[in-house]
């Protein structure tokens, strides 16, 4: 006969496994090598939380014992990775904040020892120095070397990556505002920032012979101009282009940055000529066609690398790597998207209508135009029928409404991109990506994606970040250290008409 206390716990079992979406059933590794079960904490309960930390949590070594400590069994990360992927969402929020605020720093520790760091300053230099090395060391979270110890388990990187992608998450969605869940967020950045550095990072060309999980992802995984089936994603490795991306020993088979390059005559102004052309799909590459690679699409796969500096690093092997299949190679640039443009456009028409200044974008030429070719109700100011057809989109449809406000979208464009500033860099984040890395704002292109997409994010508008390679790193520390941008002289004339028509 069973005990009472047994079939309790049977039931209970069972009832975990029947009702999953309130009680997820967690394999947990014990000490002794077997498995426990645990069901996933309702936000209520913290007891179970509490009794993981104890466990997967271990004190600071001391100081002297710091490199004699024995790490702890390889079971204590995976119990801490099983619990945590079994968590609800919201569950996760109070794990995190438990963590981050129970695991981290001993704030009493580090005042003693920066106290007795001040009283050392009339020592000798020997003393000093291990005074500000035991105060250093006492400033590691104890979290800290969690991660570590979960880093050198077998899908333990992975684990790390896609917990900061949570941390991020929750940053963002301000469902935590708790500044230990942001030092936690700053500590595994930190980490995976060292993780991933670019000398530990692999370039691989992928290809159609590439294994198809690889390809599956690198379509899945494709941000800026989707890929629509695997007649499109064999293309876009074909001849004429290339596909590359970084990856890391320890996330086998995950690409980290995608980048496509389009190998070209000329320097391409419009983008369903690189990702629309069908002609080439079984082409041979005629190389004194080759003069031009153009970086159309680069997208970060990893949200929890988000900051880790990767697709810098990429574009400059990219192009070693080109110079080395075409040494006459000479002009290197990105047809880049211009997102947000709309938005930000739409904002600054509002803006100019509150404060009556309407007017002053357009110039009296262009408002007749513009209102010759629009229906405007009587009493409709025209500012608010250029809102609502650019809102729309119901203005490309007229090659001549089209026409009459190029010269307005394209001024107001360059204006966007080289005169908005957030902190003193660009706003927009695709130029301050391409900014940052030494390219030149070259060309600004009308028309350049007539895909809905396109035309919503930017009114089609897309631009040229071109790589002078003996101007990039010049470039980039002016951008950095100065925020000067360097922009061509037709970028320039265009910011300075939109100056002179909006009187700034």
């Amino acid at each position: 006969m069973i005990s009472n206390p047994v079939t309790w716990a049977v039931r209970i079992s069972v009832r975990c496994w029947r009702h999953r979406a309130v009680f997820k059933g967690l394999p947990i590794a014990s000490g002794v090598g077997s498995w426990r079960w645990y069901s996933a904490p309702t936000r209520s309960s913290v007891s179970v939380m509490e009794e993981i930390l104890a466990r997967v949590i271990v004190p600071l070594p001391s100081y002297e014992t710091r490199d004699k400590f024995p790490p702890p069994p390889e079971s204590t990360s995976l119990e801490f990775m099983n619990f945590y992927r079994g968590l609800e969402k919201e569950d996760k929020v109070d794990f995190l904040s438990k963590l981050s605020e129970e695991c981290g720093v001993d704030h009493k520790l580090v005042s003693e020892l920066a106290v007795k760091l001040l009283d050392t300053q009339r020592r000798d230099q020997a003393t000093i120095l291990q005074a500000e090395d035991r105060l250093r060391y006492s400033l590691t979270p104890r979290y800290k070397q969690l991660f570590s110890h979960v880093s050198r388990v077998e899908g333990g990187v992975k684990f790390l990556v896609d917990l900061r992608a949570d941390l991020l998450e929750i940053l963002t969605s301000k469902a935590s505002e708790s500044p230990h869940i942001r030092e936690l967020n700053s500590t595994l950045k930190s980490l995976l920032s060292e993780w991933f550095s670019v000398g530990l990072l692999r370039l691989e060309r992928i290809t159609w012979q590439s294994p198809c999980e690889i390809l599956q992802k690198i379509s899945q995984y494709e941000a800026v101009h989707p890929v629509r089936n695997w007649t499109d994603l064999k293309r876009r490795v074909g001849p004429y282009r290339r596909c590359y991306a970084f990856t890391h020993a320890a996330m086998p088979g995950e690409p980290l940055v995608v980048l496509h390059v389009a190998l070209t005559e000329d320097i391409s102004n419009n983008i369903q000529s690189i990702v629309r052309e069908f002609a080439t799909l079984d082409a041979e590459e005629d190389i004194n066609k080759i003069n031009s690679a153009i970086f159309y699409s680069i997208s970060s796969t990893q949200a929890g690398l988000q900051g880790v500096e990767l697709g810098n690093f990429l574009i400059k092997r990219v192009v070693r790597e080109l110079q080395s299949e075409f040494p006459h190679m000479a002009q290197f640039s990105s047809l880049s998207p211009i997102p947000g443009f709309s938005s930000w456009l739409q904002g600054l028409l509002s803006q100019y209508r509150k404060e009556g200044r309407a007017a002053d974008l357009l110039s009296e030429q262009e408002w007749k135009e513009v209102e010759k070719t629009i229906n405007t109700s009587p009493g409709t100011p025209p500012v608010d029928s250029l809102r609502k057809l650019l809102a729309t989109g119901e203005w490309t449809r007229s090659e001549k409404l089209s026409h009459a406000l190029e010269p307005v979208l394209m001024r107001l464009c360059a204006w966007y991109l080289y005169g908005e500033k957030r902190r003193g860099y660009a706003l927009n984040p695709v130029a301050n990506f391409h900014l940052q890395n030494g390219a030149t704002m070259w060309r600004i292109n009308w028309r350049a994606d007539t895909s809905p997409r396109g035309m919503a994010n930017s009114c089609g508008i897309m631009v040229n970040y071109r790589y002078f390679l003996n101007e990039t790193s010049k470039n980039s520390a002016l951008y950095l250290q100065n925020k000067v941008v360097a922009a061509s002289e037709q970028v320039l004339g265009l910011v300075s008409q939109f100056q002179k028509n909006s009187k700034l």
